[in-house]
């Protein structure tokens, strides 16, 4: 069980989000901005950080910088979530930081796979 922020601010988004994460076993922890999902990843130092790119105020990409940036938060596992599919949009999250890319809509067996993925790797890493 991992404990996972969502940073989303479409509500219909988070709502999926948290029930696929909790019927695999996770905790979710929400924040419907950047600024929140910043707060609280800093706050509650989750295992892992679905962020949204498109956001108001500041972007998803943008907060993940800023995440990767900080020696608190850097080693948290980012995935991007986003309804831009093309190649390049890919490359900009990877450069923000990112450490996967999901395409909306989620399609759970996508991002739990990918998820699982993040989290091992993760706990290979941890001292």
């Amino acid at each position: 069980m991992a404990r996972i922020l969502i940073v989303e601010d479409n509500a219909a988004n988070m709502k999926l989000a948290c029930l696929l994460l909790e019927n695999a076993g996770h905790v979710a922890l929400v924040a419907v901005d950047a600024e929140i999902g910043l707060t609280l990843a800093r706050a509650e130092k989750p295992d892992l950080i679905l962020m949204d790119i498109q956001l108001p105020g500041m972007d998803g990409m943008a907060a993940t910088r800023l995440l990767k940036a900080d020696p608190a938060t850097a080693a948290i596992p980012v995935i991007a979530l986003t309804a831009m599919a093309m190649k390049e949009d890919r490359e900009k999250t990877k450069a923000a930081g990112c450490d996967a890319y999901i395409a909306k809509p989620l399609r759970y067996k996508d991002l739990l796979a990918v998820i699982d993925e993040l989290l091992a790797a993760s706990a290979r890493q941890a001292p």
